[in-house]
């Protein structure tokens, strides 16, 4: 696929032609149970791809666990999320990851695309061309008022295409379905669920978490009031 407009960031593209099914995965922080109990439940073979829309690390119980899973496995690959930006800038650290681990983090892209999508683990500023995207943005975006992070508008409200956008970090009661975003982060973490987008389907798969590994405040759960 042609980029339509290029980024100055780590961007990989992939062939679906490759694969015989795709699927794009929210943020597992940590749960690799959950991982496998989602790959379970979709069936995925070798044959077929899953894409995680970054934040594979902290929080839950399991990161090590999370980061050896995708790392060894031919059909899975990773965006890279803000908290595994937070380990290579060393404001945060998690002991059981080496230094191959962190080697392996960095060279994670930044985007991922697809034909007419693209995988990223926050959004897209939709007020900036995509040349100036910065990693920051990249994996930082939410709210479109200054100094704030949940209020509304959202960047997702704002943006009008022409790529879909796949995101994580935005932490949803439930998946956002738009024509041109689609948030698949369901707080995993937090008790909630870990959700999968059938990308040849257009259907969501998601399993519900046994366990609350961090809590989070009832208004850091978005849920948007309209799906267009």
């Amino acid at each position: 696929m042609a980029r339509s407009v290029a980024f100055d960031v780590n961007h990989t593209q992939i062939d679906p032609e490759n694969w015989n099914n795709i699927y794009i995965v929210g943020d597992p922080h940590g749960c690799r149970e959950l991982v496998e109990q989602l790959c379970a439940e979709l069936g995925v073979t070798e044959s077929d791809l899953v894409i995680f829309v970054g934040d594979l690390v902290r929080k839950g119980p399991n990161t090590k666990g999370v980061i050896d899973l995708v790392r060894s496995a031919r059909n899975m690959i990773s965006v890279r999320g803000n908290n595994e930006e937070k380990l290579l800038r060393g404001s945060k650290t998690v002991g059981t990851l080496t230094a191959a681990d962190l080697d392996w983090i960095a060279r994670c892209p930044v985007v991922i695309s697809l034909p007419e999508t693209l995988i990223v683990h926050a959004g897209i500023d939709p007020r900036k061309p995509r040349s100036e995207q910065t990693v920051d943005d990249l994996q930082n975006v939410r709210s479109m008022v200054p100094d704030a992070s949940y209020e509304p508008p959202f960047w997702f409200d704002k943006y009008t295409g022409p790529e879909r956008v796949f995101f994580g970090h935005t932490v949803l009661v439930e998946p956002i379905i738009r024509e041109y975003a689609v948030g698949i982060d369901t707080g995993c973490v937090y008790g909630n669920q870990l959700t999968a987008f059938d990308w040849n389907s257009n259907e969501i798969v998601s399993v519900t978490a046994s366990e609350t590994h961090e809590n989070r405040p009832a208004e850091k759960f978005i849920k948007p009031s309209v799906n267009h």
